[in-house]
């Protein structure tokens, strides 16, 4: 695994490592603005989207999906203001509403945490007592400020991996919406932008390798986003200019849900029969390039379950239309 992340985080060509000095000091320069720039417009706390949703379904369905969030500040939903609008909260309503089935959500996503803050988060998850239960499906959406944070590449993807570990071995399926494409943030300027954004794919390919490798499935988020936050920043942009707007998070949702609901096997047959006749069997690291370059596309292990990985299965799946997140959420979430 290790020489295939190598690969990976080579993806696109050296990065920082083929600057001069004098170039170096720029882009740094540069970076310490831009972070000083969204540190000076407060997006407040992300809102809390703790629930169960889907409660309309509980009559007729099984026990509620126990789906767990973890991540950064995407992840926990920083920019907007109601819990429905979190990216938590639309996934939960869009699996409890494609499998007719309850859905209970936990985040232990934290704003401002990079990779090495997994391992905390999962401790949260599988061992503090009084905890719910092991989740049936984690999603994660890491990465940002790996970047920001100058995180080499090999270490923020070995944290990754010992979180995806963790969770494969309690028995979760896992869903990783990997690095977004931070060349679209508004306060970034050149030379920053075109090196943020090569830097982003670079990372992304390696996090699909280690979580690939380790049985997890990923969704590429960075090209997917980035061209649609760079022509439509208002809406998709919220009032930080770094973080998504409502619209943002939906859009980044709407990508995730099918690999979301395939991962427990709750994706409609005749969906899985048209992305099956879009789907290629790669080597793994040619698949982890592909999808940095195409946003919208998952990766998944072909080897299946408890067999040695064969290859990757490079999807592109057609975006579903969320439900309204608020509908039929109990009182214990935010609002």
């Amino acid at each position: 695994m290790a020489r295939r992340i190598a690969t990976a985080a080579a993806y696109g060509g050296g990065g920082i490592s083929l600057l001069g000095g004098a170039a170096a000091g720029l882009l740094f320069t540069e970076m310490r603005y831009a972070r000083r720039h969204v540190a000076r417009s407060p997006a407040g706390e992300p809102p809390l989207a703790d629930g169960v949703y889907g409660t309309a379904f509980a009559a007729s369905a099984g026990p509620p999906w126990r789906l767990a969030m973890l991540g950064d500040s995407t992840a926990a939903g920083l920019g907007v203001r109601r819990s429905g609008q979190t990216p938590g909260a639309l996934l939960a309503s869009g699996l409890a509403a494609v499998s007719e089935r309850p859905v209970e959500l936990h985040s232990v996503a934290l704003s401002g945490a990079d990779s090495a803050d997994l391992e905390r988060q999962v401790s949260l998850l599988l061992t503090e007592p009084g905890r719910a239960p092991v989740p049936d499906v984690c999603v994660l959406m890491i990465g940002a400020n790996d970047i920001t944070g100058h995180v080499p590449p090999a270490r923020s993807v070995k944290h990754l991996a010992d979180a995806i570990s963790r969770l494969r071995t309690a028995g979760c399926q896992v869903v990783v919406g990997t690095c977004p494409d931070l060349g679209s943030v508004e306060p970034v300027g050149q030379p920053l932008r075109w090196i943020a954004g090569r830097l982003c794919r670079q990372l992304a390919a390696a996090q699909t390798i280690a979580v690939v490798e380790l049985g997890g499935r990923t969704v590429s988020l960075g090209t997917l986003l980035g061209p649609e936050f760079a022509a439509n920043p208002r809406e998709l942009f919220g009032p930080d200019r770094y973080h998504p707007s409502a619209e943002g998070y939906q859009t980044a949702a709407m990508a995730m849900l099918p690999t979301l609901c395939d991962a427990v096997g709750a994706w409609p047959v005749e969906e899985r029969a048209e992305a099956a006749r879009r789907e290629r069997l790669l080597p793994v690291a040619d698949a982890a390039a592909a999808a940095a370059a195409e946003g919208g596309t998952e990766v998944s292990a072909a080897g299946g379950e408890g067999r040695r990985t064969l290859g990757a299965m490079l999807r592109r799946r057609r975006r579903r239309p969320l439900p309204a997140a608020d509908e039929g959420i109990t009182a214990s979430a935010g609002t």
